[in-house]
């Protein structure tokens, strides 16, 4: 009997919601940026469509955006933990520059696989297994 696979780790790994057991994308690899958006119409396991209507996952740009409020929240923890430690000279108010450039190091470097999971998570959310009466 096959163990059932966590919902987050096939979220995290862009695989199909309903088997979890291929990727969602044609390339898997995150940082290929001439494939970046390429999926599967299909499910090449289950055959589920990944692709329900036209501009599906225009709705994927909301949890992106959340997600990329996450980081940047998580870039302004890390510097304040930082200060505290005595690892770095920042406040807020008088270090803008290192904040921003650290949030934007940060997400230009997570760009490619924070689009990619805010896909996945989207897919989650809204494509369940059709049940066979």
């Amino acid at each position: 009997m096959e163990k059932e696979r966590s919902i987050l780790g096939a979220m995290l790994r862009h695989e199909c919601p309903v088997c979890k057991k291929s990727s969602i994308y044609k390339n898997p690899a995150v940082y290929t940026f001439k494939q970046l958006g390429h999926m599967h119409k299909e499910c090449p396991v289950c055959k589920t469509n990944l692709v329900p209507e036209t501009g599906f996952y225009f709705g994927a740009a909301y949890v992106s955006w959340g997600l990329t409020v996450a980081l940047w929240v998580s870039v302004l923890v890390a510097l304040k933990v930082f200060d505290a430690m005595g690892w770095i000279e920042f406040g807020f108010l008088t270090h803008p520059v290192t904040f921003l450039s650290t949030g934007l190091a940060a997400t230009v470097v997570l760009f490619p696989y924070l689009f990619r999971v805010s896909r996945s998570i989207w897919a989650f959310m809204f494509i369940r297994k059709k049940r066979i009466a």
